[in-house]
């Protein structure tokens, strides 16, 4: 008899699953929206590199995208170009950023995705660096996916009804887990990103909001044509990254049948991380 009984429930299961899907499959075919993601799009550091290229490829899924950059012109220039709304803001400004983000869920009444791009690396011997230039690339790298993802969260706690969507996406690095000489602030900053993402994953998990993170290797923004054959031919993959490279991950952790990857880091690096390497 319990055989029988789990049986029926499977079945049942699988009936309302079809179901599912195939009042689903025709509401995709009546719908006269374009296919796109159509989401609500905030980007800390999207004026130029990685950013600009997550920017550009939010913004050709049809997405709403906002972006902050302290970068005035090179901002400008971004929002002319994709359609993007644009704010001229200096992360390591708290209060600023986060006003940023009122303004948007005032507009716009939520912000589905969060892509927590801004960064800076600046390598200097370690008995160079100051404690000011240390804080500075922690509060710039750091402390703003802190800012932001609290902010997320303070705002969908208080919706009348929740959004069963939502994606934060934080940019790492392969420096997250090895170094060189002089790359202290960059190094603690980026294993910071990593350890907050699987922290902010299990806090926000009750608000449907999936938390990853993604640790680009050499990824080249200008000047790709200027890159040597040996600068290619060393990894793995044959050639140096692009920013377009980080751009379709994001686009892909956003859909939203991929809602069960979730605290995870993930490595795009041309296969550099796992590469053994001898001198010969």
């Amino acid at each position: 008899m319990a055989d029988n009984y789990i049986e029926r429930q499977y079945d049942a299961y699988q009936a309302k699953k079809s179901a599912w899907e195939q009042s689903h499959k025709s509401a995709r075919k009546k719908s006269s929206r374009p296919e796109g993601l159509h989401k609500r799009v905030f980007i800390t550091g999207g004026a130029s590199g990685i950013g600009k290229a997550l920017v550009r490829a939010f913004a050709e899924q049809r997405c709403q995208v906002a972006f902050c950059d302290i970068d005035a012109t090179a901002g400008n220039l971004t929002a002319q170009t994709t359609g993007a709304r644009f704010f001229p803001v200096d992360v390591c400004q708290a209060e600023a950023l986060e006003d940023c983000m009122r303004q948007l869920f005032e507009d716009w009444g939520d912000i589905d995705i969060v892509i927590n791009n801004i960064g800076i690396s600046r390598f200097s011997p370690l008995t160079e660096t100051s404690i000011e230039e240390f804080d500075r690339i922690l509060a710039t790298n750091l402390r703003p996916v802190f800012i932001t993802s609290r902010r997320l969260a303070l705002h969908r706690n208080s919706l009348p009804e929740p959004n069963p969507y939502g994606r934060i996406i934080n940019l790492c690095s392969t420096r997250y887990l090895m170094s060189e000489p002089g790359s202290e602030g960059y190094a603690a900053s980026k294993g910071g990103v990593y350890s907050l993402t699987h922290a902010l994953m299990a806090s926000l998990a009750g608000l449907h909001i999936t938390v990853n993170a993604i640790a680009p290797g050499w990824i080249q923004n200008t000047d790709y044509e200027s890159l040597r054959p040996e600068d290619h031919l060393q990894h793995p993959s044959g050639r140096v990254g692009k920013p377009e490279d980080i751009a379709r991950a994001c686009i892909f952790l956003c859909q939203e049948e991929n809602d069960f990857i979730n605290g995870q880091t993930i490595t795009i690096d041309g296969g550099m991380t796992r590469k053994m390497i001898y001198v010969e």
